[in-house]
């Protein structure tokens, strides 16, 4: 296969199974070696970026996927008539940065790190498909173990859970004593 037509063929399979693809699937779909195809969309990303077209292709944790342009989604909901993004709340956001650094993780123990239930937020994120549940622990009761999903990759803009910020312990202190003077409501 020449490469302007495993360039259409890539572009094809990502535009119509509208997911994130695993590199290796596409590999041997294609039947070509990885790093052949992982060039490939590599090239066709930077084109896309060049051309100025309202699609790009992303990368998520060694899966690619075709995708709208943030900057066009508002042209794009007034046809689709599609929700805007959701909002999250700052008690969502706690909880999903919990999950995020600490995954897979139960609810039980987002609960003892944050203070409180987190019951709501915990569905809404599930509701968002920005956390999934991916088992269960292996103790009494068997609580459920939630991480992120690709959806929280895509909708931070993230390629992988690597990208995210490395916390030093002087930034984890202070979101400690901010949490601790949040539930004795103390001032800062």
């Amino acid at each position: 296969m020449k490469i302007k037509e495993l360039e259409a063929s890539l572009e094809a399979i990502l535009f119509t199974l509208g997911e994130a693809v695993d590199i290796a699937r596409l590999a041997q779909a294609l039947e070509h070696d990885e790093d052949t195809i992982r060039r490939i969309l590599r090239n066709m990303m930077m084109r896309y970026e060049e051309e100025d077209r309202g699609i790009h292709i992303i990368e998520l944790d060694g899966a690619f996927q075709l995708c709208t342009k943030p900057e066009y989604y508002e042209a794009l909901i007034k046809i689709a008539h599609v929700p805007k993004k959701h909002v999250l709340t700052d008690v969502m956001l706690e909880t999903l940065s919990i999950i995020a650094y600490k995954q897979p993780i139960t609810r039980n123990e987002i609960e003892r790190i944050r203070g409180v239930k987190c019951d709501h937020a915990v569905n809404r994120l599930i509701e968002y498909n920005l956390i999934c549940e991916t088992g269960r622990l292996d103790a009494p009761g068997r609580p459920i173990l939630f991480a992120t999903t690709e959806e929280f990759l895509r909708y931070f803009g993230i390629e992988s859970l690597e990208d995210l910020p490395i916390l030093n312990q002087e930034t984890i202190n202070t979101f400690r004593k901010e949490a601790e003077n949040e539930v004795n409501h103390l001032p800062l």
